[in-house]
């Protein structure tokens, strides 16, 4: 007994050992990179929002309204291309035969909600819209707005394919909701072949009764992207990149 005892010491103590010594990739940001940013969304980033009541607490621990404007500003100031895949769901998104948890209390909330593809009306404003101190960023010619994702990853939009023909093959990512649509993404691009960054506090996630999304991704954030980075790490790496 005290064999299996010693034993479990030594690999408990081992595995602690190499969880303290995570290696770190790096991430140089060059040519080839670009900003992703997902769901800037007002019923993610609004206190009106629908989901605010889950995000809330995550988004202003994180200041993560703020770190995503710094986000958008730094892809102008560098000339960094910046790519946003929104979630919209539309009419006939609404007949799905089975769902998942978070998919059904989306569609069960009207989170999202948009009339089709080609009707914008009642978006101006609404849940699905970007949140208004954003518009003056994605509003632009350069920043490339995909097709929407319609559960959490960039599988079922064209992100990929907008990224690989402009040449990008690094992505810093940031956005909502971080151990879901960001963390998706997160996952589809690195087994794409990109390499990946997360801007940590630019994201948020659902702090629910037993439940802590925001720990969740954090966690995953590290372990699989290249390198993880707060918003100020951004910044002064970016400057010192300008030099």
């Amino acid at each position: 007994m005290k064999n299996v005892f010693t034993t479990l010491v030594v690999f408990t103590t081992t595995i602690t050992g190499l969880f303290a010594q995570l290696p770190e990739p790096g991430f140089i940001i060059d040519e080839h990179t670009a900003i992703v940013i997902t769901d800037p969304q007002n019923d993610f980033l609004s206190p009106d929002g629908v989901a605010w009541g889950a995000v809330g607490q995550s988004v202003q621990e994180n200041n993560t309204i703020e770190n995503l404007e710094t986000i958008f500003k730094l892809g102008e100031e560098h000339n960094i291309p910046v790519f946003v895949s929104p979630h919209y769901y539309y009419k006939h998104d609404h007949v799905w035969k089975f769902e998942g948890v978070l998919e059904k209390l989306m569609h069960n909330i009207t989170m999202f909600d948009r009339g089709d593809q080609l009707n914008v009306e009642g978006f101006e404003g609404s849940g699905a819209d970007w949140l208004p101190r954003y518009k003056k960023y994605i509003n632009k010619d350069r920043v490339v707005v995909t097709s929407p994702h319609k559960v959490f990853g960039s599988e079922s939009n064209d992100l990929a394919l907008q990224l690989r023909k402009q040449k990008i093959d690094k992505v810093i990512l940031a956005g909502m909701s971080g151990n879901l649509c960001a963390e998706s993404h997160m996952r589809e691009l690195v087994e794409n072949g990109f390499e990946v960054a997360v801007v940590g506090d630019a994201t948020a996630s659902a702090k629910l009764p037993g439940l802590d999304g925001d720990q969740a991704a954090q966690t995953n954030y590290k372990m699989i992207s290249s390198k993880v980075y707060t918003t100020q790490e951004l910044v002064g790496e970016l400057k010192m990149h300008k030099k």
